[in-house]
């Protein structure tokens, strides 16, 4: 399955679908909020780190496939499901792209400006991403 963007797609997503990506995303981070309000925050950090976006939006991908396929006549889940599980496989990158900026924000917070660290810390998560993600066409990948 070969990734591409289409602006076209935003008209097709339903409101409410938009909804309860922004509903979920929120209530987790609330809840990351009061568990580290609670338990301090190296605990609340860990909550925070929940892909609060990924479910809803699996599912979406896995519905938004499967009504494709249903309105073209093809009774079939397989590519709902692939496309929901190559959606995992991205998030899965993007969070080894996460741990690293949690460890730059993590050795560089102390002894920095936030604004530079932060910067430096999405730059090294968008690199690792974007790498790692280049890479799983390598033949060297697992």
């Amino acid at each position: 399955m070969r990734i591409s963007l289409h602006w076209s797609a935003l008209r097709k997503t339903q409101w409410h679908e938009y909804g309860v990506r922004f509903v979920f995303g929120g209530a987790i981070t609330v809840i990351a909020g009061l568990i580290a309000k609670r338990f301090g925050p190296a605990v609340g950090g860990l909550f925070l780190a929940f892909p609060a976006i990924f479910p809803a939006s699996a599912t979406l991908v896995e519905k938004h496939e499967r009504e494709k396929k249903k309105k073209a006549g093809i009774v079939a889940t397989k590519r709902g499901r692939r496309a929901a599980a190559l959606d995992a496989y991205g998030a899965a990158l993007g969070s080894l792209g996460l741990l690293c900026f949690a460890a730059a924000v993590w050795q560089l917070l102390p002894t920095r400006n936030v604004v530079l660290v932060l910067l430096a810390a999405t730059a090294a998560w968008s690199f690792v991403s974007i790498v790692l993600w280049r890479l799983r066409k390598s033949p060297l990948w697992p």
